[in-house]
């Protein structure tokens, strides 16, 4: 997917919302501020947005000598959803169909998003589990999603933020760990996990985890290491979660299902939905943009 229009002020505003989080200086924030208008100025907009993102989050770690804006931002939603996975996982005890319930649960935990919504409150995850629970679903990616997970030798797993990844968790026990790869960022960029949050967490307890070995906000295969690029091609299965993996990944020929809430409006402009949808969709062979929403495999969007 190429970097739209507007996508530009939405990076902006980003770059600002980090550089607020390290320091009250107005002069650095003015230095950062000129340095990603001088930057996005000159972007190659056919490039991804995650790799325009890589970019400015390094230019941001460089000029505040900030290795980690997002850190405490991080752990804060890691130890919020190790507090909500007792409910979580007695969510799907207590289903008819665990495996759709821990979908729904994983797609809802892609509202932690601090890319898009910098002022996330913890009641709004709540809400969103709520909503995404009750949301009416074309069940016929999920039919497929099922198959696939129920036949898969090896399922590579794309992870997207802190704190999201213990609601992922949820949904790896569903599928079997012990044929799970979990891959998280090389290194830190905006709310984006990293190996020292999946051991904050505990995942690395429980299921095999490995490195991109990057630090865009999606999975840009060519700055990955070589490690990682052969469990992507090897893979039978790969599930993407977050808009930054499908940003990065939804023109890449493979078998990828994609989860995640649409949380802007180019993201859903480009699925052809509403902001707010729940989307399951699965990767076509082919990539079109005209693909219509029935083959792109989109929830219905939330109930209100």
């Amino acid at each position: 997917m190429r970097t739209y229009f507007d996508c530009i002020p939405c990076m902006i505003r980003q770059s600002l919302d980090a550089v607020r989080l390290i320091t009250e200086d107005e002069s650095i924030h003015e230095q950062v501020l000129r340095e990603v208008l001088r930057m996005t100025s000159m972007a190659d907009l056919h490039q991804t947005p995650p790799e325009m993102g890589q970019k400015i989050h390094r230019l941001i770690r460089q000029l505040t000598e900030f290795d980690d804006p997002y850190r405490e931002m991080k752990k804060r939603f890691n130890t919020f959803a190790l507090i909500l996975y007792p409910k979580l996982k007695r969510i799907v005890a207590e289903s008819l169909e665990p495996l759709e319930t821990a979908v729904r649960l994983a797609i809802a935990g892609n509202i932690i998003d601090l890319g898009v919504k910098s002022s996330l409150k913890m009641l709004d995850v709540d809400k969103t589990i709520e909503e995404v629970l009750k949301v009416e679903l074309d069940m016929s990616i999920f039919v497929d999603f099922k198959k696939e997970a129920s036949t898969a030798k090896s399922i590579l797993y794309l992870a997207d933020n802190a704190g999201e990844i213990v609601f992922d968790r949820i949904l790896i026990e569903q599928l079997g760990p012990e044929r799970i790869k979990f891959a998280v960022k090389g290194g830190p960029v905006i709310n984006d996990a990293t190996m020292e949050d999946v051991e904050e967490t505990g995942l690395t307890d429980f299921v095999r985890v490995i490195s991109n070995g990057d630090d865009a906000p999606g999975t840009i295969l060519r700055f990955c290491t070589e490690e990682f690029r052969r469990c992507f091609n090897e893979a039978d299965l790969i599930i993407a979660k977050g808009q930054g993996n499908y940003e990065s990944l939804s023109e890449v020929d493979k078998n990828i299902f994609f989860l995640l809430k649409a949380k802007c409006p180019v993201i859903a402009n480009h699925l052809g939905c509403e902001v707010g949808t729940t989307v399951l969709r699965r990767q076509n062979n082919t990539y079109s943009e005209g693909i219509t929403n029935e083959n792109k495999g989109i929830f219905n969007k939330v109930s209100k």
